[in-house]
């Protein structure tokens, strides 16, 4: 009986085409790999939370995080960065002088992400990721709020934050605008468009500014760099 090689074998399944059977298989392979990566990222921790306020992670763009950081310029105080994901904001907020700086994430997977590229960073101890529902958290002492938040629960937190937050605090919104709040600056276009808020006498207060250019946004750090 004359013996297969390898080499053609492996030639032959390269150039063969798939049949209506085989891409059925490939297709049911990509759907199980994409709901494991919900499963592990995404799904934890969200069981507690009406579905109403669940927000799914998509992680800030460098763009969007040095847009974050034009608005928080020469400020200081305490930033809290509500449904921080990895960390990647919270990590550049401290970097520019903005201490303390902590994330509220409910995902488990995520904050330990944030916390690893925080020991990569060297700033382990410098900065904090709470696993945390971010409609618990206190903002009685936060002078610095971020937030990348999808629309649906916007109007829900407008009514948090100017509960909550103290004289003179700013809300830096990224991706969508808080939905009748005025913004006293805004930066960027598109999905990288972020819009700041100040709080004066119990609430919001200021007028449309007029957007800044981004090409004088010094560049963020990266969170992933040594």
């Amino acid at each position: 009986m004359e013996q297969d090689d390898p080499g053609e074998a492996l030639t032959e399944l390269r150039e063969r085409q798939l049949g209506a059977l085989e891409l059925l298989q490939v297709a049911a392979g990509s759907g199980l790999a994409a709901y494991a990566v919900w499963a592990l990222l995404l799904q934890p921790g969200f069981r507690r939370v009406p579905l109403r306020l669940q927000v799914p992670y998509v992680g800030a763009s460098v763009r969007q995080v040095e847009h974050v950081l034009s608005l928080l310029r020469g400020r200081s105080g305490k930033l809290v960065d509500l449904g921080s994901g990895d960390g990647r904001i919270v990590l550049a907020a401290h970097r520019c002088g903005l201490r303390p700086a902590v994330g509220y994430e409910l995902n488990p997977w995520l904050v330990g992400l944030a916390r690893l590229y925080a020991w990569r960073a060297g700033c382990a101890s410098s900065v904090s990721y709470h696993r945390e529902d971010l409609w618990k958290v206190s903002l009685r002492d936060c002078h610095n709020v971020s937030v990348f938040l999808a629309p649906s629960v916007l109007p829900l937190l407008e009514s948090k934050l100017q509960a909550e937050l103290p004289e003179g605090a700013r809300v830096v919104s990224g991706r969508f605008p808080l939905p009748t709040w005025k913004p006293v600056a805004v930066v960027g276009e598109g999905l990288d468009r972020v819009w700041a808020y100040d709080i004066h006498n119990g609430g919001p207060a200021g007028r449309a500014a007029p957007a800044f250019s981004s090409t004088s946004v010094p560049r963020a750090p990266d969170p992933q760099a040594g």
